[in-house]
């Protein structure tokens, strides 16, 4: 698996955006700023709108972070349509479902589960240069907690020290 300080791989792949839109999606979009890139196992399941749906309604903290956030998953852009359609945690979402429906970019990454051949949830803090600076990953039923998320982009873009539990506005140790 890729891992922190590693380049993020390239990728284009087919998206559908907030608006309900087909787009082609690069790691070249959102220049200098940080990606918040995420992953889930498959649409139309139990746990994977819980997080979607929180990346959505946290998505002004990532803003405010200068950081875009990506969702991928190894469905089609099609499949990511109809699941946005069809569940209400997700008709309104404001950030691109990737498909990533030839498992390069997961492969990549080292990041698709052995016997089911979805991704694994798995989570990438990439810096505005394209270094991975935070990958966490998840067994598939075990959900992630965004507001970790949040708190761990604030903590790197510190540049300092920050101890087991800070919070963003607190002091960093030494600092």
């Amino acid at each position: 698996m890729l891992t922190v300080r590693d380049s993020h791989p390239t990728f284009s792949l087919t998206a559908v955006d907030a608006d309900g839109e087909f787009v082609t999606l690069t790691d070249a979009d959102h220049p200098d700023r940080w990606k918040v890139y995420f992953w889930w196992p498959m649409d139309f399941t139990f746990v994977c709108p819980t997080e979607i749906g929180e990346f959505g309604r946290r998505l002004a903290d990532f803003e405010a972070l200068n950081a875009s956030v990506v969702g991928f998953s190894t469905d089609t852009h099609f499949v990511h349509l109809a699941w946005r359609d069809q569940h209400p945690e997700l008709r309104n979402l404001p950030f691109p479902m990737a498909a990533d429906t030839k498992r390069e970019l997961s492969a990549a990454l080292g990041i698709l589960h052995p016997d089911a051949g979805v991704a694994l949830r798995a989570t990438f803090l990439v810096d505005p240069s394209g270094v991975i600076r935070h990958a966490s990953v998840n067994d598939l039923s075990a959900g992630r907690n965004v507001q970790e998320v949040i708190r761990t982009l604030a903590a790197l873009q510190t540049d300092g020290l920050t101890a087991c539990g800070w919070q963003p506005g607190e002091a960093t140790l030494g600092g």
